[in-house]
């Protein structure tokens, strides 16, 4: 009996069983409702809200002036990977070339192509929760099955050796790690990575991907690159970019450094799906290697100050409990406490998508629900704007959580 073909709107199954993201559905809501002449204030995007450094936008500038508007070599221009490389080497310990950086048009594509190349149907991707909301979906993507492995507000949402070891199995293909993190703001120690990295040790099938894209955002820890662990760097792919530590997240421009046998797949991918980033934003970008640190200090002493700010006003709420994140720009309160009760128009609190889409709509404004991010009992905030919005926002939240019975 022959088999019908498909109706022509078939999608995918690996499409059709993504999500879309929730962080762009939020921020989509928001907007429809300034739109509609509400003062909506959004804590849901994660982008920092300061200007890019002048010496890169006069870079870019720069550029432009010298026609640089050619296709770039697919994988970046030589002296941009060999900058990226020379970073890797000085500041984070890696025994890496030029030849094994990729540059992408931003560390998500990265993340992506680093799991199209090594999955499989069959393989697991082990995932702390919370998550970044992209990884489960990359993994569904990459026809591979996401396994997530939830690390609690009583572990500051750090995943334990122990937790490591009792979800690897033999179909375990790559674990994500993700220091700093979004959504938590938890950052690792260096010995915590290290107890991570002895269980791997033992199971040497399994690869790691480290998005480190926050890496200079960090207040109260020391940054450790994991690829730099004794034994993990012939199995660890590195996550970086520009948008969040430069404040380029217009820009488009991440990088992936892995052993040859994998950033040469992710660059074979690449040179299929999107080629090269744009020319532009590569040469503004070698900029970045020349400023000192005083733009990043100044940015991240701002951040401090507004996390300290919002974690004082949100744990002097009855229901919601919060670790103190040591990185990134996110709070991730716990707020399952606030679970059963009911709205003034009594409707009950069943989650963190119930809580949220109240605070929206009768407080005006926006949080993420910890759900997309694998963790329901939560939250998230982006405190990457003014400490006077934030305190706005503030005052709503409160006035929100205080109105529930």
């Amino acid at each position: 009996m022959t088999t019908p073909a498909p109706a022509l709107d078939t999608l995918s199954p690996r499409v059709a069983a993504m999500q879309p993201s929730a962080t762009l559905a939020i921020s989509g809501r928001a907007a429809a409702l300034r739109r509609e002449g509400r003062d909506v204030i959004a804590l849901s995007a994660g982008e920092p809200d300061f200007p890019t450094p002048a010496p890169i936008v006069e870079a870019a500038h720069q550029a432009l002036r010298d026609e640089r508007f050619s296709y770039t070599p697919n994988p970046g221009i030589p002296e941009l990977r060999e900058a990226i490389a020379e970073k890797l080497r000085t500041e984070n310990g890696l025994d890496v070339t030029a030849a094994q950086v990729v540059c992408s048009n931003g560390a998500k594509q990265s993340v992506a192509q680093a799991l199209l190349a090594i999955c499989q149907p069959g393989d697991e991707v082990l995932i702390p929760a919370p998550y970044w909301v992209s990884y489960p979906e990359m993994a569904r993507l990459a026809g591979a099955t996401p396994v997530a492995v939830e690390a609690t507000a009583a572990a500051e949402y750090k995943l334990t050796p122990d937790q490591l070891e009792a979800a690897i199995t033999e179909r375990t293909r790559v674990l994500i790690l993700n220091s700093p993190s979004n959504p938590t703001g938890a950052v690792y120690s260096p010995d915590e990575l290290e107890g991570l990295a002895a269980v791997l040790r033992r199971h040497e099938h399994v690869a790691i991907i480290s998005d480190e894209i926050y890496e200079r955002v960090v207040f109260d820890a020391t940054f450790a690159a994991f690829g730099a662990l004794d034994g993990m760097g012939h199995r660890t792919a590195t996550v970086n970019g520009f948008s969040k530590v430069f404040a380029m997240t217009g820009w488009r421009l991440g990088y992936l450094a892995a052993p040859a046998w994998w950033s040469g797949a992710t660059a074979k991918i690449q040179s299929q799906l999107t080629s090269g980033p744009s020319s532009i934003t590569q040469y503004a970008a070698m900029a970045a290697f020349t400023l000192g640190a005083e733009p990043i200090d100044t940015m991240v002493a701002a951040f401090r100050e507004r996390r300290d700010a919002v974690l004082a006003r949100l744990r002097a709420l009855d229901g919601v409990t919060c670790p103190t994140p040591q990185g990134a720009f996110y709070l991730f309160p716990d707020v399952s406490a606030l679970y059963g009760r009911t709205t003034p128009d009594g409707t009950e609190i069943t989650g963190s998508v119930s809580l949220c889409t109240y605070l929206l709509e009768a407080h005006d404004v926006a949080l993420v629900p910890g759900e997309a991010f694998g963790s329901d009992a939560g939250v998230r905030l982006s405190y990457a704007t003014d400490l006077d919005t934030l305190m706005r926002a503030c005052d709503r939240i409160e006035a929100g959580v205080t109105g529930l019975r």
